[in-house]
């Protein structure tokens, strides 16, 4: 476990206090999540030396904090950012900080770009995605070979690669125009074809609840481990052509019969 009160110290000492400010409301809730999720990386890499890639990182709150609270010496930490301020705040905030034997790049672009990407990183974390840029981690994790993913994916939309199935079985379905219970519907069937894209990739998936709701509604952590498994990915594979096959092709017929 990682302390909420450990988090908020590194937080205030190296970006908040830096700014002549204090912890605000919504720098403790920040504080909570990034806790939970360096919580879990201690599970598996407490002390010991990995690549770690803080994708769509902003700031790198959780890649600069895990390198003073959960890394061991040997460690590198790569954050992916296109906003060049951000990386400059995330480069400051390390400079700040005591991370004796940790490496830290902060990598500028877009993180679908597989240049920047390390190959087979140990751990990938992306706090709060927002909305394709979740994908774009999924597939460029995948295709880097991650040992282990953590994904808190953020905001859904029309760009999002499930988005399409999601408004086919809503229309499948007969669901009610009430905006409250299609968006709902629309997050659960884009997060499923998230998962089962990991699993087809060869990876162990988990969907939990990370945080209480009454810190972020965009509370899930898609927690996933290469196992490389060819059942279990043989499995995914079909389950997620199964799907995708009842909804167009049911949604098209519906469509065409109006």
């Amino acid at each position: 476990m990682v302390a909420v009160s450990e988090v908020e110290r590194v937080l205030d000492r190296v970006y908040v206090a830096a700014e002549g400010a204090s912890l605000r409301d919504e720098d403790k809730k920040k504080a909570v999540e990034v806790a939970a999720l360096l919580g879990e990386l201690a599970r598996v890499a407490a002390g010991k030396a990995v690549t770690l890639v803080d994708a769509a990182a902003g700031k790198a709150y959780l890649g600069v904090i895990a390198a003073r609270l959960v890394l061991g010496p040997g460690s590198r930490v790569v954050a992916i950012e296109r906003d060049e301020r951000r990386r400059a705040a995330a480069f400051a905030a390390f400079a700040a900080l005591d991370a004796p034997g940790v490496a830290f790049e902060a990598r500028a672009g877009d993180v679908a770009d597989p240049r920047l990407w390390p190959d087979e990183p140990d751990l990938v974390v992306a706090l709060h995605a927002c909305g394709v840029a979740s994908d774009h981690v999924l597939d460029r994790a995948v295709g880097a070979r991650a040992r282990r993913l953590w994904l808190v994916p953020c905001c859904y939309g029309a760009t999002l690669p499930g988005d399409a199935l999601a408004r086919g079985a809503a229309a499948l379905l007969g669901l009610p125009r009430h905006a409250p219970i299609r968006r709902r519907f629309a997050q659960a069937v884009i997060d499923a074809e998230r998962a089962l894209r990991l699993e087809e990739a060869g990876y162990e998936t988990e969907v939990v609840e990370l945080i209480p709701p009454t810190v972020s509604p965009h509370n899930l952590v898609f927690r996933a481990r290469r196992v490389g498994e060819p059942v279990r990915s043989a499995r995914a594979r079909d389950s997620l052509a199964r799907l995708t096959a009842a909804i167009s092709g049911g949604w098209e017929g519906d469509r065409s019969s109006r």
